[in-house]
């Protein structure tokens, strides 16, 4: 296990909220998922040295620890002393400079030579080093600016929502492309985004972000398994969210929905609404636990997924071959009492 340790305990006043974020890293990708203009990227641009915050302490141990930014003691190092490299969403390449010069831009001329050859080599760029940015795909740009990013051996690397403006095809290649540009880097990673997808995919620990405040935070997989607020479900893609009102310790009524529901898990009384992932209904029978009548429902065809709208506004999705064009929705639906989400407000 790696001793290093990336220290991030922060407060930043703005306009909409106020910005509050304290979080330590020890290994692997982290993730911070939130809406627009929650204050992901602020977050970010704080570690790097790019946004002052008003007070709190910014550190990275990597055997000695190395104070970014301290209130207290005035310390606030300049964005090239702190050996973080920051992927913009446009990359920031430099349109006038050919692959390998910027690749290059941050090194000496005595380190130059050799670095580059190897970052060419590493992100095979081989055959593109005399190429400007404007000749390249943006495979090839997002390659090239981690190049010059790694070029510098840096301690942490920063990802700004690098896939927003991408189609959908670009965009899950490039993540596969990333992922494993990033497999055999020893340092902290740390990617902000508003896709549920890519955290899922990308990070090991998540951090979810709400005007300002972290709302959750811990192991990516369990975030998604069990949110526990409503927001985080939210944001991880629950698609049935409703109110309740608690029956007993295994039962509650759903107000939105107007079904009384079973439960795995006892239901303590700081639980005051219930999710439903859309993919978790399954076919039933009229007896079986925790049944939904379908009758009246309305269907909607997607590529690879039929989504099934009950009177009630209840969404289930239930996988298709591309091939397939007629369903039969079964007259009863029912979901597992292990899989109702019991959330807090």
């Amino acid at each position: 296990m790696s001793d290093k340790l990336l220290k991030v305990d922060i407060r930043k006043e703005l306009k909409e909220f106020d910005l509050d974020v304290s979080f330590e890293l020890k290994h692997g990708r982290l993730g911070i998922l939130g809406p627009s203009g929650c204050g992901k990227s602020m977050t970010l641009k704080s570690i790097a040295g790019i946004v002052d915050p008003d007070e709190g302490i910014i550190s990275l141990n990597t055997g000695d620890e190395t104070l970014y930014f301290d209130s207290k003691n005035k310390i606030n190092l300049k964005p090239q002393d702190r050996n973080v490299g920051y992927l913009f969403q446009n990359y920031a390449l430099f349109p006038n400079m050919t692959v390998e010069e910027n690749i290059a831009i941050g090194l000496s001329k005595d380190e130059g030579g050799n670095t580059v050859s190897e970052m060419i080599k590493r992100f095979q760029l081989e055959g593109l080093e005399k190429r400007y940015p404007r000749q390249l795909s943006g495979g090839q740009q997002q390659r090239v600016a981690l190049a010059r990013i790694m070029a510098y051996s840096p301690d942490v690397i920063l990802l700004d929502e690098p896939f927003s403006a991408m189609d959908t095809f670009l965009k899950e290649q490039l993540r596969i492309e990333l992922s494993n540009s990033l497999n055999d880097f020893d340092g902290f990673s740390i990617m902000v985004t508003h896709d549920r997808d890519e955290a899922f995919q990308f990070c090991d620990e998540l951090i979810v972000l709400d005007q300002g405040k972290i709302i959750a935070k811990g192991d990516t997989y369990e975030i998604f398994e069990n949110p526990k607020k409503v927001q985080v479900a939210r944001l991880t893609g629950c698609k049935n969210i409703s109110k309740i009102e608690i029956i007993d310790d295994y039962h509650l009524k759903s107000l939105d929905w107007g079904v009384t529901l079973e439960t795995s898990k006892e239901i303590s009384p700081n639980i005051t609404h219930i999710g439903i992932r859309a993919h978790d209904f399954v076919p039933a029978s009229e007896n079986d636990v925790n049944v939904l009548d379908t009758t009246n429902s309305t269907l909607l065809e997607m590529p690879f997924e039929w989504q099934v709208t009950l009177t009630n506004g209840i969404w289930w999705k239930s996988d298709k071959q591309i091939d397939e064009h007629e369903f039969v929705i079964p007259e009863y639906i029912k979901i597992n009492p292990k899989d109702v989400i019991l959330l807090e407000e």
